[in-house]
């Protein structure tokens, strides 16, 4: 694992700008810490068509919530590529990204992925369901739910499952203070967190499927379970207003639902969400695949999620994290 260490130092800081043309004008592309390897080659793929041809492209990656923080704050951003919509609808509260962002036919989500356990080689510690990750002595690595997006899809993965599993919300929610007192560091963002792992931190990673399938592309062997209950992760795209004004910027949003932007995504471990690509990879389906508006499982879309689980002074997590001293 340290060979992948030494290659994610830094992938999830400034990109810097694709090459390209300036005719066409330049694009600003703002996106959580993941997606970086599957828009290093749709970026390209796209300044080959007409819609693309001469425009360049200034590219920002990081923890999801940090970077919807950054763009409300004045980071210049024409096309936001975030973790969960939460981030997103930040935007539309500060007049960035318009009520509508997610009007099209996939709801302005571009990829799908499921929350997954990643293991030491040979999965010494046998940890195969959430049950195991509580178990005496066991080290879990998740990013923080303040700044990351993957972490707060870690979350309500985690508290899902318990409901799946019959529990009560009282008992799911017990789960959640039991399960982050096994975890001795969050680090900001989930390829940070893929990052610490690598080092050798922690028995267990709570990551997308498809993190542990790049830390695989990276040639290094990185085992996987997938828990037969876990979260659906939809991650979102939108147009901001300065990129509604950018033919361009809409080209290129309008491109990422298009089967090479598709298949690149797929490329990288995410699951498509058109079906025709989609057809084309074989993805393993968990059977109690469940998402954040399954309501019988207390999962009532983000906005209440948000609210009761992550508000930063009375939500669940922040009294998790003043309960365990974080």
């Amino acid at each position: 694992m340290k060979a992948i260490w030494i290659a994610l130092l830094g992938v999830a800081l400034l990109a810097g700008s694709a090459s390209g043309a300036s005719s066409g004008g330049s694009i600003d592309l703002v996106a959580y810490s993941t997606p970086k390897d599957a828009y290093g080659k749709i970026i390209p793929a796209f300044q080959k068509t007409s819609g693309g041809n001469g425009t360049s492209f200034n590219q920002s990656y990081g923890a999801s919530g940090d970077q919807a923080r950054a763009v409300a704050a004045g980071q210049a951003a024409d096309v936001v590529a975030l973790s969960l919509d939460p981030d997103v609808n930040l935007l539309v509260q500060k007049g960035l990204v318009p009520k509508t962002w997610a009007a099209n036919a996939h709801r302005g989500i571009v990829s799908d992925s499921v929350v997954v356990f990643v293991v030491r080689d040979g999965n010494p510690k046998k940890i195969k369901g959430w049950g195991d990750l509580v178990k005496p002595g066991i080290q879990v690595i998740t990013p923080n739910p303040f700044t990351s997006g993957g972490a707060r899809w870690n979350v309500m993965a985690a508290y899902g499952a318990q409901r799946r599993a019959g529990k009560t919300d009282k008992q799911a929610v017990a789960y959640l203070y039991k399960l982050f007192r096994h975890v001795p560091v969050q680090p900001s963002s989930a390829r940070d967190a893929l990052s610490i792992f690598a080092q050798g931190k922690g028995d267990v990673l709570l990551t997308y499927e498809n993190e542990a399938k790049y830390a695989e592309k990276k040639g290094v062997h990185t085992e996987y379970r997938t828990p037969k209950a876990t979260l659906l992760i939809e991650t979102p795209v939108a147009l901001t207003k300065s990129g509604l004004r950018k033919p361009a910027a809409k080209a290129f949003y309008k491109y990422l639902w298009s089967a090479t932007a598709q298949k690149a995504f797929a490329s990288q471990g995410y699951r498509p969400v058109v079906r025709g690509v989609a057809k084309g990879y074989k993805f393993y389906k968990p059977p109690r695949l469940f998402t954040i508006n399954s309501a019988k499982l207390g999962l009532n879309g983000w906005t209440k999620v948000n609210r009761r689980f992550f508000h930063p002074e009375k939500g669940i997590m922040a009294k998790i994290e003043r309960a365990i001293g974080k």
